[in-house]
């Protein structure tokens, strides 16, 4: 059985969802990632390159000098040509963009999955097609899968099949940050108390918080870790005490974590922070961390209700938790719990649950994808 899936996301990019689940998916399925469209001067067409999660990544590209009113097109005839040519016969699609039901509704796949990552009508600046698109996806999926417990609150009623299936972790990857005590070359001359963060910086962040505290307290020090997208990066604070390193490998992370004082999740309360589920939150704590947080539902619920996470709605509150924690020097008893709590979650047990799932529907012979018109 082949998987195939659309997304917004490149593979390359940064380490998140996709990468966890689909890479775990390959040890059972063939799976190839359709990234979105590049433009070229070459005709159009797609490369496709094999890469060490033993996953296909599908990049299809199109000549910038054709006729853009015809994208659509192209791209349906683009796909068809990358399946005729891979000899796929037997496949079921995997959705992280609704916007993909642009150019593949001419597919007749086993099944649809869609992973559903945020609540795309609250992103900032989000058009009228994508929240049409989603919609329309919610009708043709066979089954929803939600990152987190508040996002499948908010789409529970819209479909009969629906699951939430939070962020999970790696702990062996992360879990190595507990026995490392060597520093990194990059943040060698960062002094302590490092409080650290790695991930996309995007809107979502929280510039003013970071700035706020940086000038109350200028004995702290922040590792900021991650590309920055969607925003200015000159409106980024520029504080002495602010540390910006860029993106670094996946595989690097646990090297920078282990010896950071403090994690954070420092995301603004917004609307497009309401449905979020971070998965640096079980990594932070795998990484044997402490961590302050923002009142981010998912967070708050579990993490916070457990007393495993700080949360903070003020800079106030924020310097008050760190401060505290900063004096806390036995930390056993809080990393049993942790451990504890963490005892059976994981990546590698999420995707056998997907995948029971998914097999049982394969199993019916019923795909909605198949039977609903194809009106978008």
């Amino acid at each position: 059985m082949n998987l195939i899936c659309f997304s917004h996301l490149r593979w390359n990019f940064a380490h998140q969802r996709p990468q966890h689940v689909l890479s775990r998916f390959a040890e059972k399925y063939t799976v190839f990632y359709v990234e979105e469209a590049e433009y070229s001067q070459d005709d159009d067409g797609y490369h496709a390159t094999y890469n060490d999660d033993n996953v296909t990544v599908i990049i299809p590209h199109l000549n910038a000098d054709g006729d853009r009113k015809d994208v659509d097109l192209r791209l349906r005839q683009i796909i068809s040509s990358f399946i005729v040519d891979t000899n796929i016969e037997k496949y079921f699609l995997w959705f992280y963009t609704p916007m993909a039901l642009r150019f593949s509704t001419h597919l007749r796949p086993q099944y649809v999955v869609y992973d559903c990552m945020d609540e795309l009508g609250a992103l900032k600046h989000a058009p009228q097609e994508l929240k049409d698109l989603e919609a329309s996806l919610i009708e043709k999926a066979d089954v929803i899968f939600t990152n987190g417990n508040a996002l499948y609150n908010a789409k529970k009623n819209l479909h009969n099949n629906i699951y939430s299936f939070p962020s999970s972790i790696d702990k062996k990857h992360f879990g190595s940050a507990r026995n490392i005590n060597f520093d990194v070359e990059a943040q060698k001359h960062i002094p302590h108390p490092r409080l650290g963060f790695f991930g996309v910086i995007d809107e979502r962040f929280d510039i003013d918080l970071i700035e706020k505290v940086a000038i109350a307290r200028p004995d702290w020090h922040f590792v900021i870790i991650g590309p920055v997208v969607k925003i200015d990066p000159e409106i980024l604070p520029k504080n002495h005490n602010i540390h910006y390193l860029g993106s670094k490998n996946y595989n690097e992370l646990p090297e920078y974590i282990a010896s950071w004082d403090i994690a954070l999740i420092p995301f603004t309360i917004s609307e497009s922070t309401t449905f979020v589920s971070p998965t640096k939150t079980p990594e932070y704590l795998a990484a044997g961390k402490p961590v302050v947080s923002s009142a981010i539902t998912d967070v708050i619920r579990p993490y916070g209700i457990e007393s495993l996470v700080h949360i903070y709605t003020s800079s106030d509150e924020f310097i008050t938790q760190v401060t505290q924690e900063l004096a806390i020097l036995d930390k056993s008893e809080w990393l049993k719990k942790v451990d504890d709590f963490l005892l059976n979650i994981s990546w590698d047990i999420t995707c056998e649950k997907m995948n029971a799932i998914i097999t049982e529907g394969i199993k019916s012979e019923h795909s909605n994808f198949k039977n609903v018109e194809h009106n978008v």
